[in-house]
């Protein structure tokens, strides 16, 4: 059997191939926003939201439950049950993603007419319909070899299927789509099945590979059901509003006087601002990647004191690392946008929403780790709750306020949503979050973008700003002395004579 990683080296690795996957990401964004323009990348956004819609349904919370439930296999230390897990897994992805990929391909024409308002992205719905049963296998795919601490090989596959969907995506765009945005999508989606092909046939040969002997049938339906359809729900649900609201966002923007071009405004926002404001937490989802089958192996071995210091590391690393990137986007908001679209707009939204990063940074983890201990059924409600909020308010605020309705509604409902997660993780653990930890921290942050602000050059901004956070921090104890002897730590090699404890490797 395999030597066990430490979370700290698997996130870091996961951390590495997250980077390259959000660097290449955000700038084939820019390069489409230079291509097709802000609007055609409004156009975009909306066809892809459709899209995601129909991956959710088709997924229904496969990728999770393959994770948690190999994962508490793996925890019992029944390695033969994993084969009748996947089984399961592969045949409820089917039924699923049949069912979905049926649906999107016959309503296409109507999707693209009635929600749309463009018919040229119909082609671009049927082609996902197509390869959407290989997309949500390879689901079940990488959530096992996630569970089993298989995150080398996943590393190197996920490079490989972007490499070939980029490749596949960058050849269609040059020699066929032109800058026409219906054709840029059906270029977009085309690359990534071919990936999404390419990532199946590897992790389906591999697993085959390495597959021993099975055990004795094992129940897995009631399990399986049980993981999946409260993660199907709340996922669907969510993502349905959520397609609902993008759609909605351009017709009610439409309505405010004040906005020139809805779709313009809309694209900025959501296709210019969130990837430069979220490109920093990939490092932040490849711990909270780990997070959910390392906690359910800790709950199903009865770890209490293991989970509770996943909690609090995790918790105060999201937090800081939030408000370090909170800072760094504030500081360069109007430099970056400038650099990468040329749109002084985006970097005044850019300003506006950075703001939110520590929260957003701190949700991510928490999700995952509400996730990780069995909390399926609190993230629907919780899930459904919030979006359902922002519709409402997305309906009335934007004809009045226009893209300052839909920050503020966005600030609520994420707000609103971060609360309750937390809350339910604390009680679940029974962990108590002081109050001046994250006061002072963010305090701390303040006090260092107010000095920072005063320089000109933006790299003496960053410097600056890094440099008085840091003692900031340091200065009104938020950052202990054993905060930075475990940092130190988890820096040494994982052979090391002197290495930390299990505990203190998490």
């Amino acid at each position: 059997m395999p030597k066990k990683v430490p979370i700290f080296y698997s996130a870091l690795l996961l951390t590495g191939v997250n980077l390259l996957l959000r660097l290449v990401g955000t700038s084939f964004q820019v390069y489409l926003s230079g291509r097709i323009g802000a609007a055609g990348i409004g156009l975009l956004q909306l066809t892809m939201s459709v899209g995601s819609l129909a991956m959710v349904a088709g997924m229904a919370g496969i990728r999770t439950a393959t994770m948690y439930l190999t994962a508490e296999e793996l925890g019992r230390r029944q390695k033969g049950n994993v084969t009748w897990v996947l089984s399961a897994c592969f045949l409820y992805s089917l039924l699923c993603s049949g069912a979905a990929a049926a649906v999107l391909f016959g309503s296409a024409s109507r999707i693209s007419r009635f929600w749309i308002g463009d018919i040229r992205t119909a082609a671009a719905l049927r082609l996902l319909a197509v390869f959407l049963p290989v997309t949500c296998l390879c689901g079940v795919m990488t959530g096992y070899f996630t569970a089993a601490n298989r995150i080398g090989t996943l590393a190197a596959v996920e490079v490989a299927e972007q490499l070939c969907s980029m490749a596949a995506t960058m050849l269609a765009l040059t020699l066929w789509a032109g800058s026409d945005p219906g054709r840029a999508c059906q270029c977009v989606i085309l690359g990534s099945c071919l990936g999404s092909c390419l990532t199946l046939g590897c992790l389906v040969f591999l697993r085959l590979r390495e597959a021993g002997p099975s055990s004795q049938r094992i129940p897995v339906r009631s399990r399986l059901l049980q993981a999946a359809v409260p993660l199907a729900l709340a996922d669907v649900l969510k993502s349905g509003i959520n397609t609902t609201e993008n759609l909605m966002v351009p017709k009610r923007l439409a309505l405010n006087t004040l906005v020139e071009d809805p779709l313009a405004a809309f694209g900025c926002v959501s296709g210019m601002v969130f990837p430069v404001m979220m490109f920093p937490a990939c490092i932040l989802f490849g711990l909270a990647e780990l997070l959910i089958p390392e906690l359910a192996r800790c709950r199903a071995a009865g770890s209490t004191r293991r989970i509770s210091h996943l909690v609090r590391r995790s918790l105060k690393t999201a937090l800081l690392y939030g408000l370090f990137f909170c800072g760094i986007l504030f500081l360069l908001a109007e430099d970056l946008c400038m650099a990468l679209y040329q749109n002084a707009e985006a970097g005044r939204y850019l300003r506006l929403y950075a703001l939110l990063v520590p929260m957003l940074y701190c949700d991510a983890i928490t999700d995952a780790m509400t996730k990780g201990l069995g909390q399926q059924k609190a993230c629907v409600r919780y899930n459904i709750l919030t979006s359902a909020m922002d519709v409402v308010f997305l309906y009335f605020l934007l004809p009045e306020y226009g893209m300052e309705g839909y920050f503020l509604s966005f600030l609520i409902t994420h707000l609103v949503n971060f609360i309750l997660s937390l809350r339910r993780l604390l009680k679940i653990t029974g962990q108590r979050i002081p109050f001046s930890v994250p006061a002072l921290a963010a305090a701390s942050a303040a006090g260092a973008i107010r000095g920072a602000s005063l320089l000109d050059a933006p790299a003496a901004r960053c410097l600056a700003f890094a440099a008085l956070l840091g003692a900031l921090l340091v200065l009104l104890n938020v950052v202990r002395r054993e905060d930075l002897a475990w940092a130190a730590g988890l820096l040494r090699p994982p052979g090391s004579q002197n290495k930390p404890s299990r505990e203190a490797s998490g």
